[in-house]
């Protein structure tokens, strides 16, 4: 019997596991380095496709009260890009005051940690020379970083000026041609279940609406916190260190510890005693019991929910794959993909292993029953 040309195929995709794994392997290797070499181009095309959805139902109540579309996606772009502005202009004044002590800071800064090391050296038995060794060594970075590396950054903060300066033409482009690009999805899966497709689309525009606009209102609320427990501590500094503590607090679990270590050290340089410190640590946790417990809850809720374990694991590969940028999209993305996972079948499962839900007894029970009838 001679083999038809069908069969012959289908025996060549009968591949070992070890190969399919091995494809599978380098086809994610390829995938994370294109978007490690297209970041300038994909970075700021993803932040645009989300400020886009955010910005989405703004333009359409314009247009609900007869305003010309193209008319209102510049208005509305015009407003975001002028608040944008306001808020860039105010952290790079208070920036520039910020680095002007910087000197200063770091001699005051050494001082309290010269009189902590003495303290421990007493109490711990520590070698003092070896102490005052590091403490010389560290301060001289920390000043060469105010000579040398100012200009470095300023370089960068200018190259990522210029690529921002493309996110405005984006959304105005991804906003005029919305019901095009929806149109183009439904007609790459135009074998597959419409109705399903639109339920993704819908419940993606859902999750990235309620997630963004609740982490603009939640910064909002934590700068506005910050600010006020900073001004009535003494701290100096307190609306930029308010507004830095406000933006990191959007990382997940990680940007809250960078967040109040940075007042607690612009207290210890700036206080006559280091008690400030513990101050700022309290009315920052404070803050944080507020954040976690009432302001997320209310504002930043989503149908979508990331378990801790996914969510660092993200925030971390996002920093080594895109930076910055990357932590601040980790989150959004991945749940955009847990929504793409709980919508598709042979991926339910990952999507719920991506997900906070805990399985209850009742439904694990089964499961067990069915898998030892299988070996049984």
């Amino acid at each position: 019997m001679i083999d038809s040309p069908k069969m012959d195929a289908n025996k060549s995709l009968n591949l070992p596991f070890y190969v399919k794994t091995t494809i599978l392997l380098i086809g994610i290797f390829v995938f994370i380095s294109m978007l490690y070499i297209a970041q300038d181009i994909i970075v700021p095309l993803i932040f645009s496709v989300m400020i886009a959805v955010l910005l989405h139902p703004i333009v359409n109540f314009f247009v609900r009260i007869r305003i010309n579309r193209v008319v209102a996606i510049i208005f509305t772009l015009f407003l975001t890009v002028l608040f944008t502005a306001l808020l860039a202009a105010l952290i790079f004044r208070q920036a520039s005051i910020f680095l002007e002590t910087w000197p200063d800071m770091v001699d005051k800064f050494s001082l309290r940690l010269n009189e902590f090391t003495h303290w421990a050296s007493r109490y711990f038995d520590l070698n003092q020379w070896k102490v005052n060794r590091w403490m010389k060594n560290y301060k001289t970075e920390l000043l060469n970083i105010s000579n040398e590396d100012i200009g470095k950054t300023m370089f960068a903060v200018g190259n990522g000026i210029m690529v921002m300066l493309l996110i405005p033409v984006y959304v105005f482009i991804l906003l005029y041609y919305n019901k095009l690009l929806i149109e183009f999805i439904h007609r790459v899966f135009v074998n597959g279940d419409q109705k399903r497709i639109s339920k993704i689309i819908s419940e993606t525009k859902t999750v990235i609406q309620r997630y963004l606009a609740g982490l603009v209102i939640e910064a909002f609320i934590v700068a506005i916190l910050n600010i006020t427990a900073l001004f009535a501590l003494g701290i100096e500094y307190a609306i930029l260190l308010g507004i830095i503590g406000a933006l990191l607090n959007v990382i997940p679990y990680i940007g809250g510890l960078v967040a109040v270590a940075l007042p607690m050290a612009v207290a210890l340089a700036t206080k006559t005693t280091g008690m400030y410190a513990f101050y700022v640590l309290g009315i920052y946790y404070i803050i944080q019991l507020i954040d976690n417990n009432i302001i997320v809850p209310f504002i930043v809720s989503s149908k979508v929910k990331i378990n801790a374990l996914f969510a660092i694991i993200v925030v971390f590969a996002g920093n080594a794959l895109w930076g910055i940028s990357g932590m601040f999209l980790s989150i959004p993305l991945l749940a955009i993909v847990k929504v793409i996972f709980d919508h598709i079948e042979p991926l339910k499962p990952w999507g719920f292993l991506l997900g906070a839900t805990m399985p209850t007894t009742s439904k694990i029970n089964p499961i067990l029953k069915k898998f030892k009838k299988k070996i049984s």
